[in-house]
């Protein structure tokens, strides 16, 4: 534990505190005198224990406003997560989405140049049908022969 001097309304108080938060004690010290010095010059001498009364409600209030404020931006700060955690599910169900479709088109088109390569070989297998009996036409009429 450590000792620190401090001086509250021109009286000195001798005050322990943990080590290390020597400086921490002086600096509130510090604010608590100031505030108790202002009210003091605002309201007259009107008795240190009501002075010192009205310091602490106003050294409260500030921290009951500090602390709304605190929860205000906890809350807003939830919100926010919340929805971002929203936005980030919807990008993530898109991009499946996406990556889904992009599969299937894929498949499509895979599909499509097999079925394009089939239809090709039965295509070419017409045409070399086609051309025999052709041939085979012209053989039994013989048109190959000049005419007379």
């Amino acid at each position: 534990m450590a000792n620190v001097n401090i001086k509250f309304n021109g009286k000195e108080f001798l005050l322990s505190c943990d080590d290390g938060q020597e400086e921490h004690l002086e600096e509130l010290s510090i604010y608590l005198n100031q505030k108790f010095d202002d009210l003091k010059s605002n309201l007259g001498n009107i008795g240190e224990n009501k002075l010192l009364l009205i310091t602490s409600i106003k050294i409260m209030d500030e921290y009951f406003e500090t602390k709304k404020k605190i929860d205000q931006r906890t809350n807003e700060l939830k919100e926010l997560t919340s929805k971002f955690k929203e936005l980030k599910s919807l990008i993530y169900d898109y991009k499946n989405k996406k990556e889904n479709e992009i599969y299937e088109l894929n498949k499509l088109e895979k599909d499509l140049k097999i079925q394009i390569d089939e239809n090709k070989s039965e295509y070419e297998k017409i045409l070399d049908e086609a051309t025999e009996k052709i041939e085979d036409f012209l053989k039994k009429t013989n048109i190959n022969k000049p005419l007379q």
